[in-house]
């Protein structure tokens, strides 16, 4: 979340306030929630994304109205820099979409404030025994339901062959591999590459730091909603950014800034300019299709002895308290997880169904690069890996945090041992820890 975005947010929980919407049930904003709708009804739907992704969802919508000629339904996407920001307005504005896309801690924020429908109040539309455990507790607040997850997603280290072969530097072994390798065969990449060209396209990341917490035993949250990880973990996480930067394997501080907020496809790795990055399995279609390139997914480094990777659902469609038409809203989310028709026509673009059917009814339509992805979210999900915690209320602006504190780290502003102090007491801060 920027530092605009934390504002807005803040201005629509007050908002809320203001109106009474926190201390609003599901019975009170939706009395008809339960009760199926004959008559005709728009309802919104909200998601972010590129073009591509567009495309697809808007099939997959022609497909759910045909099927349900009662509901029409109205599409609202735009690039993921401004979405959050959108959403906070317009939920501070009683004009949430019926049906919301969200990621990461959003679902438990806007939960926890009272703007998301528990998800039992539609079961009778909404039929969720089909998908799998793990990603059914991905949604749930508090012993609640209030996501359905979109499919799995997971870290990896993206990788370019052809960038490798042109530096004439050999792949890694990602069995055994370690963070100072990954270091060194990035420097190594940009050294023997055209200038412009990065071993890695990008420094640490938030989520690389609940990794990097992951591997020494801890976590970025606890089970109670705590911060999990200490100062030692924090400052070796920015120790580790600043050298990548400083050494060339990833670009310089201005660089990077400047690559903060951009498409996939204008990352260095979507324009073939980047031997390595860190980033989501779901990305890889959209990076090899913007690159041109035969990419390959690689764990992540530093997963011996102790795994620091974990499944997480890429993202959550969930339902606006205050829609009109629950029912309707239910339907569609139901048809996007469950109905063949919409698995065939988005695929893994969110992720890898969490429906086993629907996983099934894919599998031989998937492009190269979506059964790389799938492969991937096989062989995680044989691994033995530690739980994962939803975060708490505040948590969305820890991101935010991260990568403000980051960047005064790579332009030496502050140092990392400093700004290791400053993350935590920030972090606890947004909390309310």
């Amino acid at each position: 979340m920027t530092r605009k975005s934390l504002r807005r947010f803040q201005k629509a929980v007050a908002v809320m306030a203001t109106v009474g919407m926190l201390g609003l049930t599901v019975a009170c904003s939706s009395p008809s929630s339960n009760q199926p709708e004959d008559g005709p009804v728009e309802i919104r739907f909200s998601w972010w994304g590129n073009a591509t992704r567009a495309e697809m969802t808007n099939n997959a919508i022609k497909e759910f109205e045909a099927a349900n000629p009662n509901i029409k339904v109205k599409p609202e996407y735009g690039d993921i820099g401004g979405y959050f920001d959108k959403l906070a307005t317009q939920v501070a504005a009683n004009d949430a979409p019926d049906v919301i896309t969200m990621g990461g801690a959003y679902p438990a924020e806007y939960a926890n404030r009272g703007a998301l429908l528990d998800l039992s109040k539609v079961s009778g539309s909404l039929d969720l025994s089909k998908l799998d455990q793990g990603a059914l507790e991905n949604g749930q607040v508090q012993g609640k339901q209030y996501g359905v997850s979109t499919g799995a997603n997971a870290l990896a280290i993206v990788v370019n062959p052809a960038v490798f072969q042109a530096a004439d530097v050999a792949l890694p072994d990602d069995s055994k591999w370690s963070w100072d390798d990954f270091a060194k065969v990035a420097e190594d990449v940009t050294a023997k590459s055209p200038k412009g060209t990065y071993g890695t396209a990008t420094v640490l990341t938030h989520d690389s730091l609940d990794a990097f917490a992951r591997q020494r035993g801890k976590s970025l949250y606890t089970q109670d909603g705590q911060l999990g990880l200490d100062k030692e973990t924090v400052q070796d996480y920015f120790d580790f950014s600043l050298k990548l930067s400083e050494s060339g394997a990833a670009p310089s501080a201005s660089e990077t800034v400047e690559k903060l907020n951009v498409s996939t496809e204008q990352t260095l790795m979507g324009m073939g300019q980047a031997g390595m990055m860190l980033t989501w399995t779901n990305s890889l279609s959209a990076l090899s299709k913007a690159s041109g390139a035969e990419l390959k997914l690689l764990k992540l480094p530093g997963e011996t002895p102790t795994p620091g990777i974990w499944l997480q659902s890429s993202q959550f469609y969930t339902i606006s308290a205050r829609s009109k038409h629950t029912d309707a809203a239910a339907k569609l989310v139901n048809f996007l997880v469950n109905n063949e028709a919409a698995a065939k026509i988005i695929q893994s673009d969110r992720g890898v169904p969490s429906n086993s059917g629907m996983r099934t009814a894919i599998q031989d339509l998937l492009t190269p690069q979506g059964k790389v992805e799938a492969a991937y979210i096989d062989q995680i999900g044989k691994m033995d890996f530690a739980p994962t915690f939803i975060g708490p209320t505040g948590s969305t602006a820890v991101s935010e945090i991260t990568a403000r504190i980051n960047t005064e780290v790579l332009f030496k502003r502050l140092a990392p041992d400093k700004a290791a102090e400053q993350w935590l007491s920030e972090s606890k801060a947004a909390i309310g820890k």
